[in-house]
Formats: structure tokens, sequence, C-alpha cells
């Protein structure tokens, strides 16, 4: 509505994000616990003069530095790319909001880049010191960046009570804030861990060297399992109601806790092993699944953490839908099309004979042609649901979620959509709007499956047909009180 919408067939813009982020995130977490990995060993192999284990720790960097400065640059844009085009009002407010927090850390980000680089290409011209101090340096300043980066995303999930100050800090050291810190440095751990691991197994032959990379990389791994796990249960117990809830009413929501919970653990008890077995232990292929099975979990836990912010992509200030939640009222009033820059603008270049004074007359709708009206219940599908929803096909396609849904029926469940399913955003138009909407979401929706009878509750015999005609003068009147209510006391 404030912004064009960005259509991504099947897949749909917000899974996009995730995928992208995911990657982002995993990558960043390995630059960030692989730094203080390097600082520690650095210091390590100097304190213990142990040369050949300083030589493999310079090769290691040159990995380490492929993966997070190119990879991680390369996604990290794709980010700001895609949240740009399909969650523009949300990451303007995030910008907006924390536009400090973000310069901030982006000077430790350059902090990051200049001593990755200085020590990696100055590494054999520069004295011990000097190198240790260029891997602190990287770490803390990767670890500060973390912080930063949390603090704002935390606040997406908790917004705490920056809706009622509009502080800065408020925002910031928000209830999950602390937790989420917690939790990702204990990934960046973790992580870091498991990429050393597959690393030496595969670089390294059976030996000495072998067994020192997996003692020296096991104690991190498992503290940073014991850091999961704390930050975790904080962030479960810090929760907003509504997101607890989703936790409980969604299946799919639950059984990803569960596994996340399940993989962690097993995680924990092949990393112990290793820690007390042979270097034997240390192989490719053991290696590998450690890996896949640390970034199962974490790839489990961000979709979680996403999921569960809904209906709000900022947590009680911007909808999923890219509506603030103080619009609502009036966009329930005025009508969606109307109060939209963008819907507006087409609105009064594609059906000029809707407009009088600069306004939509929503009485005139009726006067448009079928085609017409499907092409505008089309576009307020693009606006008011396609940041969460594909068509027919994708993922959480509309379609199959209204099988057999008669237009009125759609109707009426549109003006009612957050009562059946509280994690969705409200209906944030008018009945007008509802009305071409369902026409053609109608459109969209397959037919009842053949084989299911379709039974009436106990004591009704009347037709479908008959029902209908008999409630709809009750549904329109029904909606309309239901819409004059909720407007005027729902959201103020």
């Amino acid at each position: 509505m404030h912004f064009p919408w960005w259509y991504v067939p099947g897949l749909n813009a917000p899974m996009l994000i995730a995928v992208i982020a995911v990657l982002h995130v995993i990558v960043a977490h390995y630059a960030v616990g692989g730094g203080f990995f390097l600082a520690r060993e650095i210091t390590f192999a100097h304190r213990t003069k142990d040369q050949e284990y300083l030589a493999y720790l310079h090769r290691h960097a040159a990995f380490f530095i492929l993966i997070t400065v190119v990879f991680g640059a390369i996604t990290g844009v794709g980010i700001w790319w895609t949240i740009g085009l399909a969650s523009p009002l949300a990451t303007a407010l995030l910008i907006q909001v924390f536009v400090f927090g973000w310069a901030t850390e982006w000077v430790f980000f350059v902090i990051e880049l200049s001593s990755a680089f200085l020590l990696y290409y100055a590494w054999r011209r520069i004295p011990a010191w000097l190198r240790e101090s260029l891997a602190w340096i990287y770490a803390i300043a990767a670890w500060i960046s973390l912080v930063l980066i949390t603090g704002i995303t935390s606040f997406m999930l908790h917004s705490g009570s920056w809706p009622e100050t509009r502080n800065f800090w408020h925002g910031f050291f928000n209830p999950q804030f602390w937790p989420q810190v917690i939790a990702r440095t204990g990934a960046a751990f973790l992580l870091s861990a498991l990429y050393v691991f597959l690393h030496a197994s595969i670089t390294l032959p059976m030996g000495r060297l072998r067994e020192v990379v997996q003692k020296r990389a096991s104690l991190p791994s498992l503290l940073g399992i014991v850091c999961i796990g704390v930050g975790g249960f904080l962030w479960f117990l810090l929760l907003p109601e509504s997101s607890a809830a989703v936790i409980l009413a969604a299946p799919v929501i639950t059984v990803f806790v569960l596994a996340v919970a399940g993989l962690t653990i097993l995680v924990f008890a092949m990393v112990f092993i290793a820690s007390v077995g042979t270097p034997a232990w240390l192989n490719p292929g053991f290696a590998g699944l450690l890996l896949l099975l640390g970034l199962a979990a974490f790839g489990l836990g961000e979709f979680v953490r996403e999921a569960v912010r809904k209906p709000f992509v900022v947590d009680r200030v911007v909808f999923g839908n890219q509506i603030f939640k103080e619009e609502v009222p009036k966009l329930r009033e005025e009508g969606y099309l109307q109060r939209g820059i963008w819907t507006r603008y087409y609105v009064e270049r594609k059906y000029p004979q809707l407009i009088e004074d600069g306004k939509i007359i929503y009485s005139r709708l009726k006067d448009l042609s079928p085609s017409d009206r499907l092409a505008l219940g089309e576009t307020l599908f693009l606006y008011h649901c396609n940041d969460c929803h594909a068509k027919s096909l994708g993922y959480s396609a509309v379609a199959p979620l209204l099988r057999g849904m008669s237009q009125q029926k759609i109707k009426e469940f549109l003006l009612n959509l957050n009562e059946p399913y509280f994690y969705m955003p409200p209906w944030c138009g008018r009945e007008e709007e509802a009305e071409i909407l369902a026409e053609y979401l109608s459109t969209l929706a397959p037919p009842w499956p053949g084989n299911l009878p379709r039974i009436a509750p106990s004591g009704f015999e009347a037709s479908a047909s008959e029902a209908t005609a008999a409630t709809s003068g009750t549904l329109k009147g029904l909606s309309r009180h239901v819409m004059t209510k909720r407007s005027s006391e729902s959201f103020q």
C-alpha cells in the first residue's frame, strides 16, 4: 500500500528473504566464532612455539576470509536487496529507529574487514604480537557487530516499551536482547568449531596436528551449546504472549521447536564423543555429519524465530502485510485503496469513473464489469495478502486454504480475518473491498474434494443456496456492525 508490491511466484517474497538470510546468518556466525577461534589459537601457537600449528592457522585463515568476507558480503547485500523489495515499510522503520545503531555497526564492520585482510596478507611480515593483536581486534569487532545487529533484529520480535516511549535504548535493549545475544554467541562458537572440525579432517593427515585441532576446537563447541541452551530457554521464557501462542497453535512450529532441541542435544553428544575420543573420530564423514546436523538445528531455529513474530513483522508496530497497527481504523473507514498511495494512483489511472473530487466512490464498484472487478480484486490481493501468501501454488498458497468455500463465506472470512487465526493481520479495508477480493479469491479456490460429503450442522436442513439467500442480509448487517465496532475499539 505504501510501496509497490513485489510478487515472487511460488516461493513468495518472505521465503526468498528467509533462504538468503539463513545462508548469510550461518556464515556471519562463523565470522564471529571463527574470529575468536583464530585469535585464541594464534595466541596459543605463539605461546607454545608450535610453528606447524601456526602454518595450519594461516591456511585456515585463507579459507576463513574466502567464506566470511566474499560469500558473506554477497549474501549481506542480497538481504538488503530482498528486504527492501519484500518488506519496505519494516525496513524503512528499522533504519529510521536505529540509524545510530546501523552506523555504529558499519564502523565495526570496516574494522573487521581491515584487520582480517591485514592479518592474512601481512602474516609473514609482522611480529607475533601484532599478529595476535590484529586477530583479537577482528574477533572483538565481529562480536560487537553481532551484538548491535541482534539488538535491532530482536526488536522485531519484542519491541519492549518502544511503542509507548519511542526511545532508541528502550527499543534496542528489549526483553529479547540478552537471550538472543547469549544464544547467537553460543551459535557462533559452535558453528565455527564444526567448520574447523570439517576443515581439519579434510586438509590434515591423521596425527598430532589433527589431534591438537580436535582438542582445541572441542571446548568452544561445548561452551557454545551451553550458551545456546541458556539463551534458548530465556528466549522462550521472554516471548511475547502471541509468539508463545503461535508455537502451540501451529503444529509445524511445534515440531520444529522440538527438532531444534533434539538436534542440539544430539550435536552436544557427538561433540563430546569427539572431544574425548581419538583423532580417528575426526574423519570427513563424522565431521560432515556433525556440521549438517548443526546447520539443520540452526536453520530450523531461524525459521522458528521468524515465524513466531506473526501477525507482526515488527512487534506491535508493523503487521506482516506492511501496515502500521494504528492505521487499521482509518483504512477500514476510508478504504484500503483510497488511503494507499500506489493503490489510489492505480485506481485513478485504471478506473477514473470511480473517482470524484480525488476520492474513490465505493458505491460505484458494483458498476464495474466482472473482469474489472476481478482485476481490482487481484490488486487488493497483491497489496494486502501477497507478503505472506502465494496464489494457487507455492509456499502458504491461499487457494488450498479456501477449498470449497463460497464467495460469501470467503467474504465473511476476510471481514473477520484474525478471529479464527490470531496470527494473521486483521482485515484492513472496507466491506466493499472485501467483496471485491472475495470475488477474485473465489476464482482461485479449488472445489471441495469429491470423496468427502458436505454435511450440514445438526438441525440445518436448508440447501446451501437457500441458506445464502436467507442470511445474506443478516451477514451484511452483521459484518457492517463488526467492522464499525472493531474500527472504533480494537486498534485504538
